[in-house]
Parts: structure tokens; sequence; C-alpha cells
């Protein structure tokens, strides 16, 4: 499928080194490409794929829905939506939803929301929002600036004001940056493009205490996170806290393209109509898909993650005993990250060659996200070949 990849970098914007293969189907936890070869997938998509490919579930859910209502616009109300958002409100701290296309549209919805709150409660003044360094939040003007990293700032100056960063898993760094001019913090609780890398256990607790303690809002980025992906249904659960304001995507809908923004009602009080829109934010077709991944969750495929990723996270902590080039191995559930001493992106390549998708977040951390239905066997291969590769 040579000529079908030159096309495409004909005709396409160059913003993706994508790997030279095509892929043109898949079932459960495994791709195919044009050529015929198989491949064991450990990317899901970037995290988006919690119930693998092709799931009947999903392949029901949208089959039906499509010959019913595709979309009519947040004109009017529909049933797929409101369910979802009952579901979200009902498993979460949220008490409102705001449907948007992407986890960097949620964010944007995030920002603009803790802003408008407290312009709304006279406190004009209140427009700051401290992110942390490594951090990544999206693509958007916005979501860029708020993203703490220079590699993704890189040609879009002048950024957008009103970002401050500090570095992650430091609570003095936060509470110093914190003054008249903040209104949020906004975080992941673990940074998965930053390098798979985890908070201390006191870190989110003590971060909830002191946005109490300041008066400004505590916002969660758990677009990569969220829905199962750490053994929780949302990653704030592990350190018992919970946020103001919560962002999720990728695994929502299964890769259809959706995102949802999650608040308190006292601050989501600050969206009035006309104040922030999605024209596709929630049709009744994503929504559709999403409400199968609800139904997937409750069926035990949280605790399956929490089990594998434990079984997972042991073999490589095995592989890390037996090669001194690993230097960590951390992560919950099915959001893994082995970092090594040197360029991930040789060792991807050789995975790739040897029938296995894996990628590399931050250049030297090899990055697991599987789809939540991967089972033992298929993680004890990958670690055979990776055996053999160091």
């Amino acid at each position: 499928m040579k000529s079908l990849m030159e096309r495409s970098e004909r005709v396409i914007a160059h913003t993706y080194a994508r790997t030279p293969i095509v892929l043109v189907r898949g079932k459960g936890c495994i791709v195919w490409d044009a050529e015929g070869n198989e491949y064991i997938d450990f990317v899901a998509g970037i995290a988006v794929c919690n119930l693998g490919h092709a799931h009947p579930g999903i392949t029901q859910a949208v089959h039906t829905q499509a010959e019913k209502l595709v979309h009519v616009s947040n004109l009017y109300y529909t049933e797929p939506q409101t369910e979802l958002a009952e579901w979200l409100v009902k498993h979460s701290f949220a008490d409102k939803v705001f449907f948007a296309n992407s986890g960097a549209e949620a964010n944007e919805a995030a920002i603009k929301l803790a802003r408008k709150f407290f312009k709304d409660s006279g406190v004009s003044g209140r427009f700051k929002i401290i992110t942390m360094k490594g951090s990544f939040h999206g693509r958007t003007m916005a979501t860029l600036t708020a993203t703490g990293q220079s590699k993704i700032h890189g040609g879009f100056d002048p950024l957008l004001a009103g970002f401050t960063y500090v570095p992650f898993n430091d609570i003095d760094a936060v509470g110093n940056a914190i003054d008249d001019t903040t209104c949020a913090v906004m975080l992941e609780p673990i940074q998965g493009e930053g390098g798979v890398r985890m908070p201390s256990d006191d870190y989110l607790p003590a971060l909830r205490k002191l946005c109490d303690e300041k008066g400004v809002l505590l916002i969660l980025d758990e677009v990569q996170t969220g829905m199962g992906r750490t053994g929780a249904l949302f990653g704030y659960e592990h350190y018992k806290i919970e946020p103001d304001i919560m962002t999720i995507a990728k695994a929502l809908a299964n890769g259809l393209p959706m995102g949802a923004m999650l608040a308190k009602e006292n601050v989501a009080a600050a969206f009035t109509p006309g104040s922030h829109a999605s024209t596709f934010g929630g049709t009744p077709l994503v929504s559709s898909a999403a409400l199968a991944v609800a139904n997937a969750l409750e069926e035990g495929l949280i605790s399956h993650c929490k089990e594998i990723g434990d079984y997972f996270k042991g073999a490589l902590l095995q592989l890390k005993a037996d090669h001194e080039c690993i230097k960590d191995v951390r992560g919950k559930g099915l959001l893994l990250g082995a970092e090594i001493d040197r360029d991930g992106a040789p060792i991807v390549q050789e995975c790739l060659k040897k029938g296995f998708l894996i990628n590399c977040a931050h250049g030297n951390v090899l990055r697991f996200i599987p789809p939540l239905i991967i089972e033992k066997e298929p993680i004890d291969r990958l670690i055979e070949t990776l055996d053999g590769i160091l």
C-alpha cells in the first residue's frame, strides 16, 4: 500500500510522523494492515479504544442509532445525550455536564468556565490558571498555552495570557504561585504525554486543601486517565478527593469523537445560554456509543483493568530487574510507562517489526495503554519480545 501512503502525503497536512503501515481492520486487541500483517495493539488509539476494536456493543449501538437519528444540534433535547449525562453525574462528583468533541475542547470549556465563574462572582481580576510543567492539555491556542511544555509552544507566539507553570508534584510551588489573580489550578492526575509521571500519594489531597484555603478552583484533566484507564472510573478516586471541574474525552465513546466537561452545580451555573456552545457536542450517535461504553464499564471491566494492570506492571518490574537500561516503571491500571536511558523510538520500531504496537512518550518512556480487555497472554508475549530487543 505504498501508493496510498504517497497519496496521503500529497494531500494531508504533515502534522504527524506516521508509522509506515496502513491499518485496515481490527478486532479486540488486534489490528491488521493492508498486507495482512497482524499486530497486538498496546496503543488503543492513544488510550481511546478501551473496549478494543469492532466491539459488538459499540457496533450495535451506532447501527441502531444511525437508523433513527444522527444529529439535530443542541438546539433540541435528545434522549441518548440526556441518559449519558445522567450516567456521568451519577458516577462522579459532578452535577452538570457540557459535551464537546475532543479533550482539547473540553479543556477549553474548563478554562472558560473557571474565568467566567469569577467574573460572575464579581471578582474580575481572577483569571490566571496555574498548570504543571510537563503537562499536556491540547493543541488549541488556549490549551497549548496551558500545556507546560515549550516544544508544544514553538512557533505559536504570542501565547494566550494568563497561565503560570510550576513543577509537577510540588505543593509548595503551587502555593507560592497562587495570588489574587489566580482563578484555578489545572493538572492531570497522572501526566500521560509527559511520560506517565505519577504524583505522590499526598499531593492531590494537599492540592485540594490548598485550593480550598485560597479560594481557587481545582480542574482535573482526566482526558487520558478517565473512563476506567487507571483501574478506577476516574483518576481522582485513587486520592479520595473531588475536583470542582473535570474534563474527559478519549475513551468516552471508544473512538467516536467526544469530550465532556463536568462541574459542580455552583461552578457550572456560570455557563448560561450563549456563553459557550458546540454544534456537534453530544450528538445522539456518539452519545449512544458512549452509553455502550458505560454499560461495559459497569460489567466488571474496571476491576479487570486493575487486576491485569497489576500483572502487567509486575512483569515490567521484572523486566527492569533484568535490564539496567530501564530506569523506572510507573503508572496505574493500564496506563503504564517504562523509562529507559535512551531514545525509545528504535524500540518502538523493533516492536512493530515483531507484531506489536507500542508508543513512546516524552522521548524515552515506553508507554503501554492497551484496550482494557487485554489478557495475560498477549502481555506475556510483549514482555518476551521486549526482553529480546533489550
